[in-house]
């Protein structure tokens, strides 16, 4: 199976496993981590481009597993959180990952956290080296295996 193809599949599992989840995480915490991991995917090699941050914030606002979030809300925190990264980089990313990290002592919400940054990076149909590392760090951040999503 072609890397494209175990990525689509993975995906496609993380999505159906994200939707009877998340119902279960309607919390502030959730969803600002799910919103950080998503500037810090765009912001995956160290910049945004306006295209890219249209691009997720579509992504953010028909992903059925974010759908039980405000979609206002959601695109509103994206937008704080890449206006950060445009300011300065390095401070936000070390912010960003702070607020990933809260969800930390929750691990299913943590894992929820890591696959939407998977589902998010692998959307275009490239989850890059760098969205991978993104994903990678905030793993890291979350006490999770990289290893578990096959990082």
């Amino acid at each position: 199976m072609s890397l494209w193809s175990q990525l689509k599949t993975h995906t496609q599992g993380f999505s159906t496993q994200l939707k009877t989840k998340v119902g279960q995480f309607q919390n502030k915490e959730f969803a600002n981590a799910s919103m950080a991991m998503c500037a810090l995917i765009a912001a995956a090699d160290g910049r945004i481009d306006d295209a890219e941050r249209t691009k997720v914030s579509a992504l953010i606002t028909s992903n059925d597993v974010l759908a039980v979030f405000p979609p206002a809300e959601l695109t509103t925190k994206f937008d704080i959180y890449c206006n950060k990264l445009s300011t300065d980089f390095n401070l936000a990313k070390v912010e960003l990952t702070q607020v990933v990290a809260k969800v930390r002592p929750k691990p299913d919400q943590a894992r929820a956290v890591i696959q939407i940054g998977i589902i998010i990076g692998g959307a275009d149909g490239n989850f890059d080296p760098n969205e991978r590392a993104v994903v990678r760090e905030a793993c890291l951040a979350l006490g999770v295996s990289p290893q578990e999503f096959d990082l």
